[in-house]
């Protein structure tokens, strides 16, 4: 197909059909709330806080609708019973009325007078008719008699109570159809009572109009209640996010302090500028490790480039010359790998693998430790007491970090100072390097474990005592350094007591 007419069907396909943001490539998605429709169109974009108040509202308008639902639904049924049981009460009353007339006084002329006399009830009509004789009514009652089902009843009294609802004209009556009975059982005629319906309709009305009001109210109430909680929740996760699109090495500024704020979002805030702390610490330290590592490769660099230069411009070195050039070439090449070593030591000191455990004998251990470290130079060595517990460590990694202790102090010492190695047990593993040598002073010892710090203007690579640091941080431990000019120095590597594995001496009474 010409290119010139896929385009043209391209851009046939696209118009006026709208367009799903698709920054990643991976096609469009419908349920995309980012849509990019044809020029001039507004974008629109339906928030989490618009959601969430959709449903909330939503839910609560469907509860809120079962419960009006349900409060007029209680009246209805509550006024009817209320009805009929006025209805039933004027049957009674009529009963009663007429068991006590006076002697000698008919039915129809009792049932005339308590008509003309009784009270009824707003929208009440009675319509009494006895056998063989004219209805009679109560004002307004005679339009019950138009009723077919009214008029059935009045001609042949039911044999029983009967509750129905009569339509007569536009207006709607329940009707109660009590038989009027002598005393001895025979029925005589019919009571009809009958309420009219409009007055129950109109009070539903009424409480459905006060419900449906006052479900809305507490409806708007609650989606502006919970408008506001998630308007500050929102404004603060929107904040957050915000920061962290814009974050980047340059700027790292920003923070969101809560101030007595303890909820979750004082929570999230919180946790966002620690781990912002934790990003520009980490920066800066990398910096810094780049300018230091710098610093320090560049002086063996140098060096070995100069004798080698000096070696190139004579076009006739001497055999001596090749040699020392050599020595020296080489001599640095070792500091350069030696210092490359150790800060690879250091880079997989924050891998979660780093130390490898095992048990290790402590009184074994240190004992080949000081045969190793004797050898180092001419010292007074001497070996403490050692406690009798077997420790759960990565022995190498150990043992090195032990060696630049001793290493240090063979360098802060001369022949004849006294180097000590002991350790004890106090709930934790305490292992102590000490000598009588140059000490630090009090102003150096708090820069002594970072990397690259000498105290005292020491020969080394500055990453001794770093190294010793990371190693007992990885068993979860520390270390602890006292010392003073001209007295010597004593560093404790601690052990925690939960990786002290047994004692040696129980260990052996418990095979026994």
């Amino acid at each position: 197909m010409p290119e010139g007419f896929r385009r043209k069907r391209a851009r046939v396909a696209t118009r006026g059909s709208k367009v799903f943001d698709d920054p990643d490539g991976r096609g469009s998605d419908c349920n995309s709330t980012k849509i990019v429709s044809t020029p001039g169109v507004r974008r629109w974009h339906l928030g989490s806080g618009t959601r969430v108040l959709a449903v909330h509202g939503l839910v609560l308008g469907l509860v809120l609708g079962a419960v009006t639902f349900e409060v007029v639904h209680g009246f209805s049924v509550h006024y009817t019973h209320t009805i009929v049981a006025d209805l039933s009460e004027e049957g009674f009353e009529y009963a009663h009325a007429a068991a006590h007339r006076p002697a000698g006084q008919g039915m129809e002329a009792f049932s005339r007078s308590y008509l003309q006399a009784h009270v009824l009830g707003r929208g009440h009509l009675v319509v009494v008719g006895l056998s063989g004789q004219a209805s009679l009514a109560s004002s307004g009652g005679r339009v019950l008699a138009s009723s077919p089902l009214v008029a059935a009843w009045l001609s042949r009294p039911p044999a029983r109570s009967q509750l129905k609802n009569v339509q007569v004209g536009t207006t709607t009556y329940l009707v109660l159809a009590s038989p009027i009975r002598t005393p001895n059982g025979t029925t005589i005629g019919v009571l009809v009572a009958a309420a009219d319906l409009e007055h129950l309709r109109n009070e539903r009305n009424q409480v459905l109009i006060l419900a449906g009001v006052e479900a809305g109210i507490a409806l708007a109430v609650a989606l502006l209640s919970s408008f506001l909680v998630l308007r500050r929740v929102l404004r603060t996760v929107g904040a957050v996010t915000q920061a962290a699109v814009e974050a980047n090495v340059a700027n790292l500024s920003a923070r969101f302090i809560a101030e007595g704020a303890d909820d979750e979002v004082g929570r999230l805030t919180a946790a966002f500028d620690g781990m912002l702390e934790r990003i520009a610490a980490g920066l800066d330290a990398q910096r810094q490790l780049l300018a230091d590592v710098s610093h320090q490769l560049r002086t063996p660099l140098t060096v070995a480039r100069g004798h080698l230069e000096v070696l190139e411009r004579n076009p006739a070195p001497e055999h001596s010359e090749v040699a020392e050039t050599t020595a020296t070439v080489i001599s640095e090449l070792t500091r350069m790998a030696t210092l490359i070593d150790r800060l690879l030591l250091l880079g997989r000191s924050f891998s979660p693998d780093f130390i490898e455990e095992g048990p290790v004998d402590l009184r074994m251990f240190m004992g080949e430790l000081v045969d190793t470290a004797r050898v180092l130079a001419e010292r007074q060595w001497t070996l403490g007491e050692v406690p009798d517990v077997v420790v759960e460590v990565d022995g190498p990694k150990l043992r090195g970090a032990l060696l630049n202790l001793v290493d240090n102090s063979v360098k802060a010492t001369n022949p004849g100072d006294v180097i000590s190695l002991a350790a004890r047990y106090n709930g934790e593993v305490v292992i102590n390097v000490s000598d009588t040598g140059l000490g630090i002073a009090l102003e150096a010892q708090q820069e002594v474990f970072e990397r690259f710090r000498r105290a005292g203007g020491r020969q080394g690579s500055g990453l001794g005592l770093a190294i010793v640091k990371a190693v007992a941080e990885a068993h979860g431990g520390r270390v602890d350094l006292h010392s003073a000019e001209g007295v010597g120095t004593s560093i404790d590597i601690v052990i925690p007591a939960g990786r002290v594995h047994h004692s040696i001496t129980d260990t052996q009474e418990e095979e026994l």
